[in-house]
């Protein structure tokens, strides 16, 4: 073998590498790693027992036709026309924000588009995604979402939407661990570690589906946000997917402010693209000017000025330019504030407004909530909830993955774009307040910050369509703790506020002046006109001033200041985890105390096979929210004790019930 590297290197005795910088040794490291595992398949370099002294030749030859199969070639990427408008869509022209982001010099290497839900920033990222191609600037399109909801169902667009831009399309994986597809295909890992499709075709091109390391090596794909930030923080397969991503535009869908330690995760990893030749593009409907200011660099303007900036938008290294305002594409939305959040208290507002003939949508921001008032308004109509194989149900995050997937689709044929008219209600949490293509009469919601309610918002009268009497307005019911807001900054409620347990501050929504700031907003301008009042809502509940003069006027300056530490506290938690690619290669911490998100993670359980889930259907994994998996290892064996729907499980000491409500602990209930 000494004799044979020789011959095959001659000159490697006598060269010596150049001087490397920290960034080129981070990116070496992924590209190492990258061709050790192609360079290990045995479908592409098959097993020789007899060493040859020319198999260099051969080796070399297998490998540009493996580079070439798996999509890592530029052959093969072949545009169906010039990259314009026709080439996106069947419609005669662009719509404002689709035009202005088409008409971005392609220099530019970050881009943001503000434009509120509906706008077509899905077509207007693909746009600039094949303008980039057909310039040779990117190669590759990672499109990153915030939830697994939002994934799936763009992934389908998006692969319908790659028959249309490029001769022989590549196929768009869905960037989710343990859902492995490619286009259309679903694939099944094998004891021997290959895949079987459900197509029955073994395309070189599914390779980076295969294993969740290699979603970012993907020509084409459509994942949750944190599949990029794994590439920042210091845990294995870090630099693979680095490297893997640099020759992309990548794609950041739904950036809002609500998360400081996710922001500054994504920011890093987002720099370091664009210092290796990358491109991205963030799109979002309600980004705050402290949050636009830390993707930027730069300074956070005063409440007035940063109130005044046009909306809609796009945002380059050179600041700001107006986007026009799309004629007739806006609405008006009545919104108001009603005290009372119990289960009752929604399900009675959701029936009354069902019986009138309303398609309804309830975002509760627990899933305890959310599953009070799905009991509540089963017990009174059945017939009008959500349903999935015939059987009412909810829409939250405690379901199987199998579970949800079939959700998800019961969810938009409930309130969709298409779904018929009539009497519905559809209940769930934050997974149906983003990327979901929902079009309700009426929204009943807690009380959120400003950028999350109109997320929430952008759910309502999103198409134009029939609407029953009373409804051809949209409408939006904001549900308030009964007894003010004052008791949030001592104890938490309904996910508003800080819980009292623990030395630091711990929540979903601790703003409390925020959320303050936003049900004064619903109190002193009732009528919202989208999008043109989007940018005075969110920095009215979001700009530093503004929130400040909440905290005095309430007396909830020490609070106020509690919440600041804990911003900052979450972005040095996420600094201190960050893959510095500026600086020299360092041993990693133990990958296990790094997460994408802050919060404890619960264990996974595998169930017996064929085991039927909420709707009937099999299922074959449960994930056990954290605080109820302490103890667990994840190994455990799981017992169907009662078949259900809903399931009785139970593993080591402990007892778990699985129906159409979701996950929930011991109990009898059949709901």
């Amino acid at each position: 073998m000494g004799e044979a590297l020789l011959a095959w290197f001659p000159d490697f005795a006598e060269l010596l590498p150049p001087p490397a910088s920290p960034r080129l040794v981070h990116f070496f490291c992924g590209l190492i790693t990258l061709a050790d595992w192609i360079g290990s398949d045995q479908r592409a370099f098959p097993f020789e027992p007899t060493f040859r002294p020319d198999y260099w030749a051969t080796a070399q030859a297998r490998a540009v036709q493996r580079i070439r199969d798996i999509g890592f070639s530029r052959e093969g990427l072949s545009l169906r026309g010039s990259p314009g408008w026709a080439l996106i869509s069947d419609h005669a022209a662009p719509r404002p924000a689709q035009a202005a982001a088409g008409a971005m010099p392609l220099q530019e290497r970050l881009v943001l588009l503000e434009a509120e839900t509906g706008a077509g920033k899905t077509e207007a990222a693909l746009w600039r995604f094949v303008s980039l191609v057909a310039a040779g600037e990117v190669d590759a399109l990672y499109f990153a979402v915030p939830t697994r909801a939002a994934a799936r169902q763009l992934q389908r667009r998006v692969n319908d939407a790659l028959e249309r831009m490029f001769v022989d399309p590549p196929e768009a994986v869905l960037a989710i661990p343990g859902q492995v597809k490619a286009g259309e295909a679903s694939g099944a890992r094998l004891p021997d570690f290959t895949m079987l499709w459900d197509d029955e075709k073994d395309l070189p091109a599914r390779w980076a589906a295969e294993h969740a390391a290699r979603f970012l090596a993907s020509r084409v794909a459509v994942g949750a946000v944190d599949q990029v930030a794994l590439g920042g923080l210091q845990v294995k397969y870090a630099h693979l997917r680095g490297t893997t991503l640099s020759r992309a535009l990548l794609v950041i869908d739904e950036v809002h402010a609500s998360d400081a330690y996710m922001t500054t995760i994504q920011t890093a990893m987002a720099r370091d693209h664009i210092s290796l030749g990358g491109h991205v593009m963030l799109m979002s409907a309600t980004l705050g000017a402290v949050a636009r200011a830390q993707w930027f660099e730069q300074p956070v303007g005063n409440y007035a000025s940063e109130a005044a900036v046009p909306y809609p938008a796009i945002w380059t290294s050179r600041g700001v330019q107006p986007v026009e305002a799309e004629v007739g594409a806006g609405k008006t939305v009545h919104v108001r504030a009603s005290a009372g959040w119990t289960g009752d208290d929604a399900a009675r507002l959701a029936t009354d407004m069902a019986r009138q003939g309303a398609r309804v949508l309830v975002i509760r921001n627990t899933v305890a909530r959310a599953q009070e008032t799905y009991a509540a308004c089963r017990a009174q109509a059945t017939d009008w909830l959500l349903q999935v194989n015939g059987i009412p149900t909810l829409h939250h995050g405690r379901f199987a993955a199998e579970d949800r997937a079939r959700l998800d689709e019961a969810v938009e044929q409930a309130i969709g774009k298409g779904s018929p008219v009539g009497s519905r209600i559809v209940i769930g949490t934050q997974t149906l307040e983003q990327s979901l293509d929902l079009c309700a009469d009426l929204l009943i919601t807690d009380l959120c910050p400003m950028d999350v309610l109109l997320q929430r918002i952008g759910r309502l009268h999103r198409h134009r369509r029939p609407r029953p009497a009373g409804f051809e307005v949209a409408r939006a019911v904001v549900l308030t703790p009964p007894d003010g807001l004052d008791g949030l900054t001592r104890r938490a409620d309904n996910g508003l506020g800080a819980y009292s347990d623990g030395a630091t501050l711990s929540g979903i929504y601790l703003d409390v002046p925020g959320l303050a700031a936003t049900l004064d907003e619903i109190d002193a301008r009732p009528v919202w006109h989208l999008p043109a009042m989007n940018r005075a809502l969110v920095e009215a509940a979001t700009h530093p001033e503004a929130l400040e003069a909440v905290a005095e006027r309430r007396g909830w300056q020490d609070y106020s200041q509690r919440v600041s530490g804990k911003r900052l506290g979450d972005r040095a938690t996420a600094r201190l985890g960050l893959l510095d690619r500026a600086q020299p290669l360092a041993e990693f911490p133990d990958d296990e105390t790094l997460r994408t998100r802050l919060g404890e993670d619960g264990v996974v359980l595998r169930l017996p096979e064929d085991t039927p889930g909420a709707f009937g259907l099999p299922v074959s994994v449960l994930a056990i929210p954290a605080r109820w998996s302490r103890g667990l290892t994840g190994e455990e064996e799981v017992v169907v004790e009662e078949s259900g729907p809903p399931l009785r499980l139970k593993l080591a000491d402990r007892v778990m019930i699985y129906g159409p409500a979701g996950l929930s602990r011991g109990g009898t209930d059949k709901g």
